[in-house]
């Protein structure tokens, strides 16, 4: 058994660890209530946009919303920036290497966070690596998600790509976190998003104007959207896996001191026969 010494050392090292983890699950609670507040705000203006659009997608000829034929896939994987997250940054990345593995056509990778680049370099994918941004902010804004909207539309009109797809995690909860992927361009409704009755609809100064206007609303509010979505899950995944944390180093410091208790039985019960020992044999 180890000494009390010992024993005392590793009960004030776990300590100091749960004082970080502590603090760890504390910080990312505020950023995950800063990050979900806004993040439930813009989900209703967000289908709202696209229950518009599936009401005026049909009938017009727009680039956006045009099939063409494959010739090459990108794919934009958002990560986290930062480990200590649980298996936030694992999920995601596995769930885009099927993604990728599955794709049949050439593709390019446009990687968002630290661990996304780290992950894919180490996988080797440096050929398809086409730009890396692993300076993502904890509380993304939307002329981020304008400007990365405004990136992918400019390669998409220019021909760069054929098909435009995001893999990303979806928030759920601070406990449930869903990897993702949705096809950006060309635009096409996907289920599972919200549906509602459409009412009959007076359109001024016509349908066509109005989904000229709308799509490229659409496009910077979904990119937007995913961002924060994603780094909600982040935060989300890493308040429960310091939470986690902290309560198994609140165990752990139990189970060392009842050791570190019995230790001191046994020192004691060893000097005490000692003394009576040296006592009989005086």
């Amino acid at each position: 058994m180890s000494n009390a010494r010992d024993i005392k050392r590793r009960i004030k090292s776990v300590k100091s660890t749960q004082q970080i983890t502590k603090a760890m699950k504390m910080v990312s609670a505020v950023k995950l209530r800063r990050v979900q507040t806004s993040l439930l705000a813009l989900r209703p203006y967000a289908i709202k946009l696209q229950s518009i659009l599936d009401h005026l997608g049909g009938g017009f000829g727009h680039p956006f919303l045009e099939e063409r034929e494959i010739k090459r896939v990108c794919y934009v994987v958002i990560a986290g920036e930062r480990g200590l997250c649980g298996s936030f940054n694992g999920n995601l990345l596995h769930f885009a290497t099927e993604q990728i593995a599955a794709c049949p056509h050439p593709h390019s990778l446009l990687l968002l966070g630290n661990k996304a680049y780290d992950y894919f370099h180490r996988q080797g994918y440096d050929q398809e690596i086409i730009e890396t941004n692993i300076n993502l902010s904890d509380y993304p804004n939307f002329f981020q998600g304008k400007d990365l909207a405004h990136q992918l539309v400019t390669s998409y009109l220019a021909n760069e790509y054929d098909q435009i797809n995001i893999v990303y995690t979806e928030f759920k909860s601070a406990m449930s976190q869903k990897p993702t992927m949705k096809q950006l361009l060309p635009i096409i409704h996907q289920p599972g998003e919200e549906e509602e009755l459409f009412a009959d609809y007076i359109f001024e100064p016509n349908a066509a104007a109005l989904l000229e206007a709308v799509l490229p609303q659409y496009l910077e509010t979904t990119v937007y959207r995913i961002l924060m979505e994603s780094k909600a899950s982040e935060h989300g995944a890493r308040m429960t896996a310091m939470s986690a944390a902290t309560d198994n180093a609140l165990d752990m410091i139990d189970r060392l001191t009842l050791s570190l208790n019995r230790a001191r039985q046994a020192a004691i019960t060893t000097e005490i026969i000692e003394v009576v020992s040296g006592a009989t044999a005086l």
